[in-house]
C-alpha cells in the first residue's frame, strides 16, 4: 500500500471537550451524556440487566474528576505529564517507552488530521482527552477478562484513525491488532503509523469488513472491537465470520443503548456491561462485551 506524508493544510477551530459528539466516520467517541471518570463497575447478563448498568453508570455524576483538566499548554511535556497523572484512574502502568510511543502516536495523528480529516477532533487537548484516554480505559477492562493478553487477536472494526487499535497496538504489543476500514486515507495512516513507529504487531486492511476471510486476510480473531461504529446488530452481523469460537466483540458506547442490546440476534447475548470513567471527561462511556450464547 502507497502511503505519503500530509502536507499543511488549513484547521478548524476546536470544540469544547465535554460537548463533542461523533458523526459518522470522524470517530470523535461514543456519543454520551454528562458523568466522569477508569473502569467501573460491570453488570453481567443480557439486555434485562440493561437498566442496572445503566443506573449504576447515572450514579458516577456530579464526582469529582479523576485527573486535574489537561492544562491549556500544550507542549510535549504537559502532555506526558498530564498522561501520566491520568493513568492510574485508568487502571494502567505504562513504561516510559510506551508513553513516549502513545504520544507520538497523537502527534502523528493531528499532523495527518490537517490534511487528511481523519477526525474532527483537532485541538491537542481535546485529542488527548477524547482520544487517547478514552481508548485507553477499555485496557484494564478486558485484560481483567482475559479478553486481551500476549497472543490475542484483534480486529478492530471501522478503525479510522486507529482508535482504539492502534492505542491497543501499542500497550499491548504481545497481541496482533488488524484495523480494518473501507476508506483508503485511513488505511494508508495505519500503514504508516505501523512503519514509523516500528509496531509490527499493527496491521492495515483497506476493505469493508464483511468482505475480509479468515484465515486468506487474517487470522481467526478473539476479539472484535468497536468505537461509534454502527448499531450492535450490525456490527456483530457485519463481522462475526471472522471470530474464533469462544471469542468476543467489545463495542464502545456512550449512552447504554437498551434498544441496540434488545435487537442482537438470537444467538448472541451481552455479557457485561461496564462503566467506563475517563479522566477529565464529562461524558457518559460504556463497553459492551457480547458473546455467542452457549
Amino acid at each position: 500500500m502507497r502511503t505519503a506524508s500530509p502536507r499543511a493544510g488549513s484547521k478548524r477551530g476546536p470544540a469544547r471537550t465535554a460537548k463533542q459528539r461523533p458523526q459518522g466516520e470522524s470517530k470523535q467517541g461514543p456519543q454520551g451524556e454528562s458523568t466522569q471518570g477508569t473502569a467501573g463497575d460491570a453488570t453481567q447478563g443480557t439486555a434485562a440487566d440493561a437498566t442496572q448498568a445503566r443506573t449504576s453508570g447515572d450514579a458516577t455524576r456530579g464526582q469529582v474528576r479523576l485527573a486535574r483538566p489537561v492544562p491549556k499548554d500544550v507542549t510535549p511535556a504537559r502532555l506526558a505529564e498530564a498522561l501520566g497523572e491520568a493513568l492510574p484512574a485508568l487502571g494502567l502502568a505504562l513504561d516510559t517507552g510506551t508513553r513516549e510511543k502513545l504520544l507520538a502516536y497523537l502527534a502523528l495523528l493531528a499532523k495527518w488530521n490537517a490534511v487528511y480529516n481523519l477526525t474532527a477532533i483537532r485541538d491537542a487537548r481535546e485529542m488527548l482527552v477524547q482520544h487517547l484516554f478514552d481508548c485507553l480505559s477499555i485496557v484494564a477492562p478486558l485484560r481483567e477478562r482475559g479478553l486481551l493478553a500476549q497472543g490475542t487477536v484483534v480486529l478492530d472494526v471501522g478503525s479510522g484513525g486507529g482508535l482504539p487499535g492502534a492505542v491497543i497496538a501499542i500497550v499491548e504489543p504481545g497481541a496482533q491488532v488488524h484495523c480494518v476500514d473501507a476508506v483508503s486515507k485511513k488505511a494508508a495512516f495505519i500503514a504508516q503509523l505501523r512503519a514509523e513507529l516500528a509496531l509490527s504487531n499493527l496491521h492495515a486492511h483497506h476493505a469493508r469488513v464483511e468482505r475480509l476471510s479468515a484465515p486468506a486476510d487474517l487470522p481467526q480473531v478473539s476479539l472484535i472491537v468497536s468505537r461509534a461504529f454502527a448499531s450492535l446488530a450490525d456490527f456483530v452481523n457485519a463481522s462475526e465470520h471472522l471470530l474464533a469460537p469462544g471469542g468476543a466483540w467489545a463495542a464502545m458506547k456512550g449512552r447504554l443503548p437498551e434498544d441496540e442490546i434488545s435487537a442482537l440476534p438470537p444467538a448472541v447475548q451481552l455479557s457485561a456491561a461496564i462503566t467506563l470513567r475517563v479522566p477529565s471527561l464529562d461524558a457518559r462511556r460504556h463497553l459492551l462485551i457480547l458473546q455467542a450464547r452457549g
